[in-house]
């Protein structure tokens, strides 16, 4: 079933995604495109229902105030304009219309209809999948995470096992990861999966090697390596999937808006690639992603898997990495996540981890001197982690975690609790 859609056209705002957030909201479906969009290219996107002209603080370049093309105006598509003069369009506004201003234009004025759900999202992209692919394969890095899970359950509905999933276990998944993508995967979905240990290759790279970005490095460089390795192994391969989702591509930036942060599945990709890209997740808001793998069926605890840095606990064993740090921090990190979903801290906390430091400390042990390392606890809230703070613990949630981590992790003498903000400190340590 095709959505209804409204078109959301940059003319300088920095309130773009919000504001399709808000409309989506309204089980209408709404995307954003740069205010040069033609009218070709207008008119070929499927049930467009109403425009919005918005607006902002980046209206202006190069000396110029941008506009959209004039013959827009004359497609007789209802329009409102945010932030930006118009004497053509239905309605102005000087700031982002509330919601009950909203669903008037989307409503009464474009006569939308609630169609934007994941059930129907899910049903489009399996269609347009099948369209798309027919009886080619297509290859996909599963690391794990949100959105190559939620792209690798998409993509198996669609194709079954015409799709190739390779999943790296690089020897820095937190405890269970690897095993739990086999076992949803390969033994539940039957999903096409090449599960590669290459463990012991990139710890014996990382060996002695103490600064954060070369560590960073390696560990991207060689995922490379080892995927292209994979990949070369198979034959009849025509397309890449790739979990790039909607904040990725407007962080990536418009014609009017500043790169925020620039993403390795969004115009990174090797010139040469002999593969066609494929993104079914690209239109979706984190939340969204998730509610797609709900409905999909994938576990919860995969859906609302905790963000976990490309480099996974590589940047969590602080300094050079060896081995008797690296399980310190695997282990006292499940027993972190298995206490905080035991009191619903798991739901609560954006994100929680230990690390471990390259220092020793005394302490006693069986009545005997130790000289072990302490753990770190971090536990912080954001919403754009850009600033964060500190998630304030009852004592006696830390107490417990203590004992078990002091009882149950060997090589350790210590718990600490970091109260750090983001700013003046990072999320991660590393």
């Amino acid at each position: 079933m095709k959505q209804d859609m409204i078109v959301i056209l940059d003319l300088g705002s920095v309130e773009n995604a919000e504001l399709a957030r808000n409309i989506r909201d309204l089980g209408v479906y709404s995307e954003i495109y740069a205010h040069d969009i033609t009218v070709e290219e207008l008119q070929a996107l499927p049930n467009v229902k109403g425009i919005v002209l918005n607006g902002g603080p980046n209206r202006v370049v190069d000396g110029t105030p941008v506009d959209i093309n004039e013959a827009i105006y004359d497609l007789g598509i209802p329009m409102i304009a945010v932030d930006h003069p118009s004497s053509k369009a239905e309605i102005n506004y000087t700031q982002l219309p509330t919601q009950e201003e909203l669903k008037h234009f989307v409503f009464d004025v474009c006569k939308a209809e609630t169609n934007w759900n994941m059930k129907n999202f899910v049903h489009d992209q399996v269609q347009r999948i099948q369209d798309e692919v027919g009886d080619k394969k297509v290859l996909l890095a599963l690391s794990g995470g949100v959105d190559s899970s939620v792209v690798a359950a998409l993509l198996i509905k669609a194709i079954g096992k015409q799709l190739v999933c390779v999943h790296v276990n690089h020897g820095l998944m937190r405890k269970g990861e690897s095993e739990d993508v086999v076992e949803i995967f390969r033994n539940q979905l039957d999903a096409n999966l090449i599960y590669v240990d290459a463990s012991e290759r990139f710890l014996t790279k990382l060996e002695g090697v103490s600064d954060p970005e070369e560590k960073r490095k390696i560990i991207g460089n060689e995922f490379v390596y080892v995927f292209d390795e994979e990949a070369s192994k198979l034959d009849g391969i025509d397309f890449l999937a790739q979990g790039t989702i909607y904040p990725d591509i407007i962080e990536s930036g418009t014609k009017t808006a500043k790169v925020v942060k620039s993403h390795h599945n969004v115009g990174g990709l090797p010139e040469d690639m002999q593969f066609k890209l494929i993104e079914p997740l690209y239109q979706l808001f984190k939340d969204e992603v998730r509610a797609c793998g709900l409905e999909l069926g994938l576990p919860e605890h995969m859906v609302f898997r905790q963000p976990f840095p490309g480099p996974g606990l590589g940047v969590r064993c602080l300094g050079a990495i060896t081995a008797d740090r690296l399980e310190a921090v695997r282990e006292s990190d499940a027993i972190l996540r298995e206490e905080f979903a035991k009191v619903g801290l798991d739901k609560k906390v954006w994100q929680y981890f230990t690390a471990v430091p390259d220092f020793k400390s005394v302490g006693v042990r069986d009545n005997e001197r130790s000289f072990e390392y302490p753990v770190i606890i971090r536990a912080v809230n954001t919403v754009d982690a850009m600033t964060a703070s500190i998630e304030h613990l009852d004592w006696e949630v830390l107490t417990v975690i203590t004992d078990r981590i002091l009882n149950e992790v060997k090589h350790v003498n210590r718990v600490l609790y970091d109260l750090s903000p983001k700013p003046v400190a990072t999320i991660e340590w590393e």
